[in-house]
């Protein structure tokens, strides 16, 4: 068994519920998100962050715009929608019972 292939494929399970997250605290660019997945020790790398954005976003969950950038070209930053709260919010339900669940089986004697 790969270790660091099991830890990747969790990460990549969780990856939408904490870039959901990270955006309910308010617009954010791609940058800024990478930043703050990478704080909490959350690695991804743009390759898989992108296409999830693009299916957030084609699923009404985001919505975005563009800014000018002091330096470069311009930002597209990202909003979470009123449908796009509602998601996680019952994301966040399925979190807390699985995390139960699976707390519920380790401790099982």
């Amino acid at each position: 068994m790969d270790l660091d292939n099991s830890k990747a494929q969790m990460r990549k399970g969780v990856l939408e519920l904490c870039i959901l997250s990270i955006l309910s605290r308010g617009d954010a660019y791609t940058t800024d998100l990478i930043n703050k997945l990478k704080e909490a020790r959350m690695i991804v790398v743009e390759g898989t962050l992108y296409p999830m954005l693009t299916r957030q976003k084609n699923a009404g969950l985001l919505s975005y715009r563009w800014e000018e950038s002091p330096q470069g070209p311009p930002r597209k930053y990202y909003t979470l929608t009123e449908k796009g709260h509602t998601y996680l919010t019952d994301l966040d339900s399925g979190w807390n019972e699985l995390v139960e669940t699976v707390n519920a089986i380790r401790t099982i004697h």
